[in-house]
């Protein structure tokens, strides 16, 4: 299939009622594992990279970085039968959102969180009026998430105002919108019982009616992490939200739902491992293989829980 907007696949999960799991890569191998994963569900995908990535692959040019993703995910998407899409993920400098904007994203995040309401809603809106001009899609982000990942970071949750929400999507015209409701960034999700406000969800959904995003939503598999620390990595205390948890969420409206920390412990899994396992191996692609086994068996737990299997 095409490589397609997020709109496309969003729209029609928002009218189906299921999630899309947003995968976040920083390499070739991590779109491979997750693509791999998704043809074997038949589920469609979304694709996300962080500014950081983009810089990463680009050796410090975010336009190189850009165009590099666009290039590998759409060559790839163009040999699948799978709806595939590649989003910018919090996108806060100008420069980041412009560069993934003309290299051909399917969408942008334009995360002004961190800023008064009136002022993240100008910025918002320009964005929009940019991006759509390109025939590209927006997602936008109410309140603030605690915790770290990448270039985001906040000391505490600030949850999302439902009519701040409806007057937010009608004002500027974003595709999506990313409510917080109570999850964090990183691997260290919750100190106690994990809770989110799922009644407080259903309000924005009720009251803006576009597909919604769930950040920080990794469910941090103890399995993988039991794995990575018997081989000799030092995950303690990690902790995500739980499958169950996840599963009400979109039944409460979420649409789209980030996943890093999961790819990232199961990769590290496979890859500590097989290097234990097999210490004179010397050829990346053995142990990158490994690593890549495990990522995609993550991929399709995630999209059967989420209800996007079968729904390319």
């Amino acid at each position: 299939m095409p490589y397609v907007n997020t709109k496309v696949i969003l729209d029609k999960a928002n009218k189906e009622y299921y999630a899309v799991p947003a995968f976040n890569i920083n390499n070739l191998e991590f779109l491979q594992a997750i693509l791999d994963g998704a043809v074997a569900e038949n589920a469609p995908v979304i694709i996300e990279t962080s500014e950081g990535a983009i810089k990463y692959a680009g050796n410090g040019d975010p336009y190189l970085g850009a165009e590099i993703f666009v290039e590998m995910v759409r060559r790839y998407a163009e040999r699948l039968p799978i709806p595939v899409s590649l989003h910018l993920d919090h996108g806060k400098r100008l420069e980041y959102i412009m560069a993934a904007i003309k290299a051909g994203y399917g969408s942008v995040m334009i995360d002004a969180s961190d800023k008064p309401f009136e002022e993240n809603m100008a910025i918002t809106k320009k964005i929009v009026e940019i991006a759509h001009a390109a025939g590209v899609s927006v997602e936008a982000e109410l309140g603030t998430l605690a915790g770290i990942e990448d270039n985001v970071q906040s000391a505490e949750s600030i949850l999302v105002n439902p009519e701040e929400a409806e007057q937010f999507v009608k004002e500027t015209g974003v595709d999506f919108l990313a409510p917080a409701i109570g999850t964090s960034h990183g691997a260290f999700k919750f100190k106690g019982e994990p809770k989110l406000d799922i009644e407080r969800l259903k309000e924005v959904k009720k009251r803006t009616g576009i597909p919604l995003v769930l950040h920080g939503a990794s469910s941090v598999p103890q399995d993988m992490v039991e794995l990575a620390n018997r081989y000799g990595a030092k995950l303690e205390g990690v902790k995500g939200v739980p499958s169950d948890l996840l599963v009400e969420t979109v039944k409460g409206g979420i649409n789209k739902v980030n996943t890093d920390t999961d790819l990232r412990i199961s990769f590290l899994a496979g890859l500590r491992k097989y290097l234990v396992e097999n210490p004179a191996q010397f050829d990346p692609r053995k142990y990158l293989g490994e690593g890549k086994k495990y990522v995609t068996e993550v991929v399709r737990a995630r999209l059967r829980l989420l209800g996007a299997s079968g729904k390319a």
